[in-house]
């Protein structure tokens, strides 16, 4: 006997996706809204020839250098002349206790009158000393690289010397 098979078909059901959707219109918002958006700044440094032909040359002898050390920020123009020796600013606290800290705003201010004075000026050197905690040099270089004020009721950020260099404290 010759057996016929015959084709069940399956039943045209309809998927339902409704339930996949509802889920999506509220995960999708809530992980937009957990993001956490980051902003990563990058500090362009140059770091010294291996030749030291740089340092031999005449240029050398008018270079600006801010020195950071735990007693403060030196500005040195040209080599071996100091402008400015700013010290530690102490602020009294509501509460009585004093802070010390970099007066950025002191040397922001003294590089702004350097810039003023020798306008094609575009490299500075920071020398820092040994042991000095990453986020004061990063901001010192902040500070000489460039400041913020405002023109025409908007915030923009004005170049003074953008060219660092990083070396040690003396």
């Amino acid at each position: 006997m010759i057996g016929r098979f015959s084709y069940k078909g399956t039943d045209d059901s309809e998927l339902d996706v409704t339930s996949f959707m509802n889920l999506m219109i509220v995960l999708v918002p809530v992980l937009l809204l957990s993001m956490t958006f980051t902003q990563i700044t990058v500090l362009d440094v140059k770091l010294p020839d291996l030749t030291g032909g740089a340092y031999n040359s005449n240029e050398s002898q008018s270079q600006l250098e801010v020195i950071v050390t735990d007693t403060g920020f030196q500005v040195v123009y040209p080599t071996d002349v100091v402008l400015k020796d700013i010290p530690l600013k102490t602020d009294v606290l509501e509460s009585g206790d004093e802070v010390t800290g970099y007066d950025y705003l002191m040397l922001s201010q003294v590089l702004q009158e350097v810039k003023r004075q020798l306008p094609e000026k575009r490299n500075a050197v920071v020398r820092s000393a040994k042991k000095l905690p990453y986020q004061t040099l990063i901001s010192t270089m902040q500070t000489v690289k460039s400041f913020k004020t405002t023109v025409a009721a908007s915030v923009v950020e004005i170049e003074l010397f953008p060219e660092l260099s990083l070396g040690d404290a003396p």
